[in-house]
């Protein structure tokens, strides 16, 4: 049996990938990030950065440029409609289909490829694989069974009782960088702290989220979809450049929370 990380380069992630590294949790075979080609720059610098300190290999796999896709399915390409769970102007979002076809395939395609087991195969009947999800004790409500037999889903954090907190803290007290969050810059589950950030560190990834934000207005293309139902990225159902980001302290207010990202991306 191997062990594989599920590698998503943000917080949790990250701190199990150090983890191993430092000889804290067991020993690694590897790691897999699913890249959607979407991600901002940050990550990527992160991820080099990681690739560097560990002792195990990281393997990147992707199923193309999910934003492109998305322009395709706006198109009418039926064939792509991998799409993130957008606001609509009737209120709620979209089904979520991005995480399935730009994360989950990837990586289980990855592990047949390591494994040898054959893309229709069903598998052995004993597990092949142990891989390591990166979901902290904050989030344990997240847990799930792996789909094949042949896998189990395992989560160090979760056995410790570590959450998202306790991972930074350790990052810190080990003297490693706080790792971004890992998400698509287009992603609708950002909140106004995230956007803001992109908006001010990461000026690219902020035009590609509000052209993204411009694309989509319309909804794609579909049978069930009612007439003149828009699109947005943001819950206040406004183009993303006219949301107001300011905070608080911007305004000359203190500061009344503490300053944890309650984002559900980014492990």
């Amino acid at each position: 049996m191997i062990r594989i990380l599920s590698l998503g380069a943000g917080v949790q992630s990250s701190t199990l990938a150090l983890m191993s590294a430092v000889g804290e949790l067991p020993a690694l075979d590897g790691a897999i990030f699913a890249d959607t080609q979407a991600e901002p720059a940050g990550v990527y610098r992160h991820l080099d950065w990681l690739e560097g300190v560990v002792p195990f290999p990281i393997h990147r796999v992707t199923a193309g440029h999910l934003g492109e896709a998305i322009h395709a399915a706006m198109a009418g390409d039926r064939r792509l409609d991998a799409r993130p769970p957008f606001y609509t102007g009737g209120g709620g979002m979209i089904r979520r289909e991005c995480s399935q076809d730009f994360k989950i395939v990837p990586i289980q395609r990855k592990l047949r490829d390591i494994t040898g087991i054959g893309p229709r195969s069903r598998g052995p009947r004993s597990v092949a694989v142990e891989q390591w999800i990166g979901i902290s004790w904050d989030e344990a409500h997240r847990m799930r069974d792996a789909r094949f037999r042949w896998i189990r889903n395992a989560y160090p954090l979760v056995d410790r009782h570590l959450t998202r907190r306790s991972c930074l803290d350790w990052l810190e007290a080990s003297g490693f960088p706080r790792p971004p969050k890992s998400a698509c810059t287009f992603c609708p589950y950002h909140d106004d702290r995230y956007w803001r950030d992109l908006q001010r560190e990461d000026p690219a990834g902020w035009a590609e989220a509000v052209a993204m934000d411009r694309t989509i207005r319309p909804g794609i293309p579909g049978p069930k979809r009612p007439a003149g139902e828009a699109w947005y990225l943001h819950r206040q159902l406004i183009p993303l450049e006219l949301v107001d980001l300011s905070t608080a302290e911007d305004h000359g207010q203190g500061r009344l929370f503490g300053d944890e990202c309650q984002g559900v991306c980014g492990v």
